[in-house]
């Protein structure tokens, strides 16, 4: 496995790649892996000759009071398990490296009306910093496929949109949510919970398999549901429920009655940490 800490050693690299006519697959992540990143990583390799992972904890994606100072960093443990799972390459650009200037002025903005709802309405402006570093992380991979897990669910949508949008040359791949043995969604955030916290959590997917199941047991009260298990979780030991909602996939638009296509989406708050989890939903109507 090769290391690349620089734009030019990137680039060279990867043109070479590109000249013997390999697919590459591109995983991008910020570090402090776990088993759903390495999953990822796993996926690329059966879609691509090579795979370049980067770990860049993204500043742009940082609200002011969030935690990007503290995020969990783990270099060498990051780089050990990716060579373990056949990443051919990992990009690890120091901030000034891929922000030379300091903040870029230059941003690429989200879909408002994708990006001002639901985390973007509590992170104003977070998903403008995920779609800028995404747009120059596929500009300096030249990436033939991406891999992006599904427990982001709207910052999965929004780059899709993106994509589309900006044609952008590149195959996204969503990957299916890693849980843990007790259903918790993995996340590196997690290592925040104490352990009272990490026995409440579960229950946030709980919750959500539980309003799934009354959707397709023919339940149309939508609104009721969402709001009966916000009320449960809140119960159950959660310090608050930033949302709880039933919505269309494409639009990320609350549903008021039930369609072919829905996604069940969740945050809920245990001390500082938020605990981010979704359901696809398929209907027959």
């Amino acid at each position: 496995m090769e290391l690349a800490n620089t734009v030019v050693s990137l680039r060279q690299q990867i043109t070479r790649w590109k000249c013997s006519g390999m697919k590459i697959a591109f995983v991008p992540t910020m570090g402090n892996l776990h088993p759903g990143h390495l999953g990822l990583v796993d996926i690329a390799k059966q879609n691509a000759d090579k795979v370049v992972a980067s770990i860049f904890v993204n500043p742009l994606q940082f609200g002011e009071g969030e935690d990007f100072s503290t995020y969990p960093r783990s270099l060498e443990q990051d780089q050990t398990h990716l060579r373990d799972h056949g990443c051919d390459l990992v990009f690890c650009p120091t901030v000034e490296e891929l922000y030379p200037k300091g903040a870029l002025a230059t941003r690429v903005m989200a879909d408002p009306s994708l990006a001002s709802l639901w985390e973007g309405a509590l992170r104003p402006g977070h998903f403008d910093g995920v779609c800028t570093v995404v747009a120059k992380l596929f500009n300096l991979v030249q990436p033939d496929v991406a891999v992006f897990g599904q427990k982001d669910f709207q910052q999965w949508t929004i780059i899709k949109q993106m994509v589309a949008e900006l044609s952008w040359p590149v195959s996204l791949i969503k990957a299916p949510i890693a849980r843990a043995v007790d259903g918790l969604a993995l996340s590196s955030r997690n290592r925040y919970l104490n352990s009272m916290q990490r026995q409440i959590a579960p229950k946030l997917f709980v919750a959500l398999q539980d309003v799934s199941a009354a959707c397709l047991s023919g339940n149309t009260q939508l609104q009721a549901l969402c709001s009966a298990a916000q009320t449960q979780l809140v119960q159950q030991g959660f310090d608050q429920v930033d949302y709880l909602v039933i919505a269309d996939p494409q639009t990320l638009q609350p549903l008021v009655k039930p369609q072919p296509k829905m996604v069940l989406m969740a945050v809920a708050r245990l001390g500082t940490t938020r605990l981010l989890d979704n359901i696809e939903l398929s209907l027959t109507l």
